[in-house]
């Protein structure tokens, strides 16, 4: 019974954790990222900062249909997250939907005009030139 935390703080503590493990992980092992990240994703499939770490490993993790729901789901509870919109424009750009990533890249280079976000709408720019 000591063990027993009925304020909830204990799991609290344990989802933020293998939040920060994900958070660590995500740039060299982007699986083991979102391993570390499955029970966070399970206990709250609705915040905005686990949905956008799970987006990233999948993006990183070339699992681009997860990464385009993951991102998509960001967009929809925060709008105004441009770096979500961002990996979702490069997410859209390795699946081929150009004109869709267009759009993505240029609303995150509205809200954010980082040179990362310029650079990938020029590539995609050139790269629906090239089509017509």
């Amino acid at each position: 019974m000591a063990d027993e935390d009925p304020t909830g703080n204990h799991a609290s503590e344990d989802r933020f954790q293998a939040f920060r493990q994900a958070e660590a992980l995500l740039k060299a092992r982007p699986l083991d990222a979102l391993k570390a990240l499955k029970p966070v994703l399970d206990a709250e499939p609705d915040k905005p900062s686990v949905q956008l770490l799970a987006g990233r490993a999948y993006f990183k993790s070339a699992q681009l249909h997860r990464a385009e729901r993951a991102l998509t789901r960001v967009i929809e509870l925060d709008p105004s997250d441009h770096y979500a919109r961002f990996v979702l424009g490069r997410t859209l750009q390795r699946l081929g939907r150009f004109v869709e990533a267009l759009a993505q890249l240029k609303m995150a280079s509205a809200m954010n005009p980082a040179p990362e976000y310029q650079d990938a709408l020029g590539e995609v720019t050139a790269r629906i030139a090239l089509q017509d």
